[in-house]
């Protein structure tokens, strides 16, 4: 009997199927750390595939149970995070908050939203990291509330960017992703996804991704 693909390949896929994953060498992306790549993971499509979303609550579910101490609360990031906290908190029936990238403009200016507590053991969600910026942005508001790091930082997939879990370990608080480029790479070329220009240009990237992104700036006006 042949064994079942592991969950981060099954993820890989369900991405690469859906077009979540766009591959442009040609007119590169820029990501919300400024750098440049010819590759962008789009998981809000996933929110109109309904198993492919089950997939990923599945998988989200089964690393925080396989934790010695459930959380006391899931948290998630604004705003492609928050759809997949709900879900993670509905079927752990916990508490959910979320953190906006910078404080509401009115009312009660708001960084976290919903009811965190002091002492809550938190996990946060988010959809995508790059370089960890924004999550670690996350993780010291969730620090600031409850007063303690949250237990991991978990996401659907990551671009395994030099030094960037080295970041989450270094604000002690772990990076654990549903999915990775490397997968993603194996997967694509296993599969016969993407054609060989594509895997050529996107190993280049995974190579290097700062002197890809420095090579592919936009050019001075």
């Amino acid at each position: 009997m042949s064994k079942a693909p592991p969950l981060s390949c099954l993820i890989a896929q369900a991405l690469l199927r859906i077009k979540a994953v766009i591959v442009s060498p040609n007119a590169p992306f820029t990501y919300a750390s400024g750098m440049r790549g010819p590759v962008y993971c789009d998981n809000r499509l996933v929110l109109s595939y309904p198993a492919d979303r089950r997939l990923i609550t599945d998988a989200f579910e089964r690393e925080v149970r396989q934790w010695a101490q459930m959380p006391d609360a899931i948290a998630a990031v604004a705003t492609a995070g928050i759809p997949h906290g709900a879900w993670l908190a509905q079927r752990l029936d916990l508490p959910m908050a979320y953190v906006r990238s910078k404080p509401k403009g009115h009312g009660r200016e708001n960084l976290v939203e919903g009811v965190l507590r002091p002492g809550q053991r938190t996990v946060l969600l988010e959809d995508l990291v790059t370089s960890g910026g924004s999550s670690l942005r996350a993780v010291e508001a969730v620090r600031s509330v409850t007063g303690i790091v949250p237990e991991a930082v978990l996401c659907i997939f990551t671009y395994n960017y030099p030094g960037t879990r080295e970041k989450f370990s270094a604000a002690g608080v772990p990076l654990v992703p549903l999915c990775d480029f490397d997968t993603l790479l194996h997967v694509a070329q296993s599969q016969s996804l993407l054609s060989t220009s594509q895997l050529d240009t996107l190993r280049r990237f995974q190579a290097d991704p700062i002197a890809w992104s420095n090579e592919h700036l936009p050019a001075a006006q």
